[in-house]
């Protein structure tokens, strides 16, 4: 039977050389099992052993129900971890087009069972060949196509089914052109993003099925897509070629020149997927995988891991303003290491394992005093969009994948084939910002330059206790990603809080222009505790970054799956 576990809507591996434990961690809490019967009061004639618990087969984590849904159900049709998560991550992109969308990229983590090792996949967008940076230095409506990068996500996705699906591909895109095609219901999340985008989306012909009349549609309203269906259909019956080369690829062309983009024909059948050696650290007897540079995300997980220890967090208390203070400090110094080192390694050499060098590391840590807070450069940053899936299959295969198509709609700019255009490209550093760091203009790591990969927020994670996978997860909100996955997965590994619990939990962010934003459940008596330390604190603002997880393991020789879906999206949490 299948049964939800999170998702409230709101309204308005083990590869050679994984680290051995120093000591055995404390278990991984699973969810209770069912009570011992109480022992009656007058004899009676012996009973049946109770049942043992039934074993957990699947689950899925997803910031869209009706992805989540589509997941279980290419599960359920003997379907890999791998084709959930396609389904899913395509499904997304139809049903959340604000956040994510073949018109976009992303990355993967993946564990397979059967080699007991972890893969990263880098399909992030890339600049067209003939990038001009100084198109770059000043945002204009009149030429949002130079922002669009080519789109990565189908040619990840084929990558992945390539090594690791089981259905056939056309399954994994039909089952997300269906939706398209006969309907989803309008999410609160949605709902929001539309109203949010209201002004551009009334005026915006191609997306009129989201205002018809000129009226948003409401929540719970049934959305059809059927120009999205009809291109998903065609990728389905074409594979990959049918989006790079031919009349999709025509249709993303003509879309992004309109937008004053320099993007070409060759750009988009150069694309290549990349895999990565993905970013790994042993912490409190656990193996943490995450993804490396571009992504930007794992070296601030790492520099966190590597700063404390498990037996100083447990110390300052789950949730506490000592933690949530230390931790604050910490993710400062990771946003600049970002600046300084993060770009794509096919073009600037990046030593992230000296960046998350212990030494290096403990010295910063010695800089972090609980009582005061440490004056920060404030600069302007800013990344957006992006959802994330976790899906578990019945061999024990896991999949984290995070997609996005940046900013919310990306450059608005929307195909013919109903997709909209990333604009991840607005991630490349700025001049001023270079400046600001004392980056000579132009030569700085993350540059814009033809063919390169902008540095990203996004942290795809999964962590192996004893050769075994015991959590995945990664999340979405631009650079609130890699510090909301990172306290999710401290809430996890350190104070053994429950999946539903940990992302449920109030979470901070050290936004770059300075302060410390909280999620407004915090009490006023933490808030009035992180301010005596010298913290800057808004408590005003929705946190709408959203981590998705699941937490596996084994308890009496019956296997569980416990996935947490974040209720800030409105996520779902499934499993069988």
């Amino acid at each position: 039977m299948l049964a939800v576990v999170a998702g409230l809507l709101l309204v308005g591996t083990c590869p050679a050389g994984c680290g051995e434990a120093p000591r055995p961690p404390p278990a991984l809490v699973p969810p209770p099992l069912p009570p011992e019967p109480p022992p009656s009061a007058t004899a009676a004639p012996a009973a049946a052993a109770p049942s043992r618990p039934r074993a957990h087969r699947y689950a899925v984590a997803a910031e869209s129900g009706t992805a989540a849904k589509v997941a279980m159900d290419i599960l359920a049709r003997g379907g890999s971890a791998v084709d959930a998560a396609i389904a899913g991550v395509l499904t997304s992109g139809v049903t959340h087009p604000v956040s994510s969308g073949i018109g976009g990229g992303g990355f993967a983590v993946v564990w397979d069972a059967k080699t007991r090792q972890i893969h990263a996949l880098d399909f992030r967008e890339t600049a067209p060949a003939g990038l001009r940076p100084s198109d770059y230095w000043k945002r204009s409506d009149a030429k949002r196509g130079v922002w669009a990068g080519v789109p990565g996500e189908v040619a990840g996705l084929h990558a992945l089914h390539a090594r690791w699906g089981k259905l056939a591909m056309a399954d994994d895109v039909g089952a997300a052109a269906a939706v398209a095609e006969g309907g989803f219901p309008l999410s609160a999340h949605m709902a929001r993003a539309l109203k949010w985008n209201e002004a551009w989306l009334v005026k915006a012909p191609r997306y009129a099925f989201f205002a018809p009349g000129g009226s948003l549609l409401p929540v719970k309203q049934t959305v059809k897509n059927p120009a999205l269906a009809a291109t998903l259909r065609r990728i389905a019956a074409e594979g990959k070629a049918a989006f790079y080369e031919g009349a999709i690829a025509e249709d993303i062309l003509a879309t992004a020149r309109d937008g004053g983009s320099h993007l070409t024909a060759k750009d988009l059948r150069d694309y290549q997927v990349a895999p990565r050696t993905p970013l790994h650290t042993a912490w409190a007897g656990y193996d943490v995988y995450t993804m490396p540079p571009e992504a930007a995300g794992g070296v601030l997980m790492l520099e966190t891991l590597h700063m404390h220890d498990k037996a100083e967090l447990e110390a300052l208390g789950s949730g506490s303003g000592s933690y949530l203070h230390v931790l604050a400090e910490t993710f400062r110094g990771a946003v600049s290491d970002r600046v300084r080192a993060i770009g794509d390694p096919a073009f600037v050499k990046v030593d992230a394992e000296a960046l998350v060098a212990p030494a290096r590391m403990k010295a910063r840590r010695a800089q972090i005093s609980l009582t005061t807070t440490r004056p920060a450069e404030r600069f302007a940053l800013e990344e957006g969009g992006t959802t994330h899936l976790v899906a578990v299959d019945e061999q024990g295969n896991v999949a984290s994948i995070t997609s996005t198509v940046n900013n919310m709609f990306g450059c608005k700019l929307v195909t013919r084939g109903g997709f909209v255009l990333n604009d991840e490209l607005d991630d490349f550093t700025s001049q001023a910002l270079e400046r600001r760091f004392g980056i000579r203009p132009g030569r700085g790591p993350n540059s814009p330059r033809g063919g390169a990969r902008p540095a990203s927020s996004m942290t795809p994670t999964i962590v192996l206790e004893r050769g075994a996978p015991v959590l995945a997860l990664g999340g979405s909100g631009g650079m609130k990603i890699a510090t909301a996955t990172t306290q999710v997965l401290l809430a996890r590994l350190a104070f053994g809080l429950g999946t539903a619990e940990a992302v449920r939990q109030p979470r901070i962010d050290t936004p770059a222009t300075g302060g410390l934003t909280i999620d407004p459940a915090a009490t006023p008596d933490l808030v009035a505790d992180l301010v005596q330390r010298g913290e800057i604190v808004d408590a005003t603002k929705p946190n709408f970054s959203a981590v998705q997880a699941i937490a596996l393991g084994e308890k009496d020789g019956v296997r569980f799956l416990d996935p947490g879906a974040d209720p800030r999206k409105g996520g779902a949490a499934l499993v069988e």
